[in-house]
């Protein structure tokens, strides 16, 4: 049987999330949005190419969320982009109310689903959904730290002049201002960047990773961006449907890892079909480590600051 995602949001985010999981074959996609004919314009688009891209899954755009039931992952992008100048906090009071509805919507239509949450500011909506929900925690998740770490990879590997894929590393905390690009475990083909690049381009490239979104919503003016975003979803989507156990930084439920409690915040993780499986507690410097409570504390300041009946 065929598995099943459920986009919420055809922006750019969205649709280019449902044209990469169709085009992987990854599963048949509806692609929801409130707007009328839009997702409907969009899905048919993508669907008119199937036979030039040989991808087999069915791709159907909807408005109505009775549609999404039955799905194995629901995907939320939707949402008011961060415009320049705009505040995490400010974005926190846009998006809140619309998380809160739709996720009230979609756990009654798919209440076994697993929540990919992708809407901004990532951490504190991942949190309000899971509450939202009722969903067991390991079964909704917010997409950041991936994005994040793609990012310091391709800075990286500008800087050194080396393949993207020759960079390991992550970045944890929250996917905002004060996410912490781990650089006591951030190599190239297996060695140290400390060593290869001086400490203060180093220092540079990390502030330019925690700010690498807003950089594009400045260069764009309008909007934000979607194509990286729209690969790190499916990698997450990819991970889960084929139950491959791969490990990758996510927004995740805390109880007492690295000394932190009832928050959502990026850390190391196993993805498989139940979801989020084992969260990862690696060895982190004091200032890394201090950098993640503080992002952490970010976090459930700005969540407690939300006020949705």
């Amino acid at each position: 049987m065929k598995r099943k995602v459920s986009v919420i949001g055809a922006g750019f985010v969205g649709t280019m999330t449902a044209q990469r999981i169709v085009e992987k074959n990854l599963a048949d996609v509806v692609l929801l949005d409130i707007v009328e004919g839009l997702p409907q314009g969009k899905a048919l688009d993508i669907m008119q190419s199937a036979s030039v891209e040989r991808f087999s899954s069915k791709i159907t755009g909807s408005n109505d969320f009775a549609d999404t039931g039955n799905s194995d992952i629901v995907v939320f992008t939707a949402g008011f982009a961060r415009a320049p100048g705009m505040s995490r906090e400010e974005l926190a009071l846009k998006n809140g109310g619309i998380v809160k509805s739709v996720v009230e919507t979609v756990a009654r239509h798919a209440p076994d689903c697993i929540i990919i949450m992708v809407t901004n500011p990532l951490d504190v909506m991942t949190h309000l959904a899971w509450k939202t929900s009722g969903f067991p925690a390991q079964r909704v998740m917010g997409m950041g730290g991936i994005l994040d770490s793609s990012r310091y990879r391709a800075f990286l590997a500008e800087e050194l002049n080396v393949s993207a894929g020759s960079i390991e590393t992550m970045v944890l905390g929250s996917h905002g201002d004060s996410m912490v690009p781990v650089a006591t475990h951030t190599n190239a083909g297996g060695i140290p960047v400390s060593r290869l690049i001086e400490k203060e381009r180093l220092e540079a490239i990390i502030e330019r990773t925690k700010n690498g979104g807003a950089e594009i919503v400045n260069l764009l003016k309008s909007g934000s961006a979607w194509h990286a975003p729209s690969s790190s979803v499916v990698a997450m989507v990819e991970a889960i449907l084929g139950d491959s156990k791969r490990i990758f930084p996510v927004s995740a439920y805390l109880t007492g890892q690295y000394g932190i409690e009832d928050v959502h915040i990026g850390v190391p993780v196993k993805l498989g079909a139940a979801g989020i499986e084992e969260i990862y507690e690696i060895a982190l410097s004091d200032k890394e480590l201090e950098g993640l409570k503080q992002s952490a504390k970010t976090v459930s300041k700005t969540f407690a600051g939300l006020k949705i009946s």
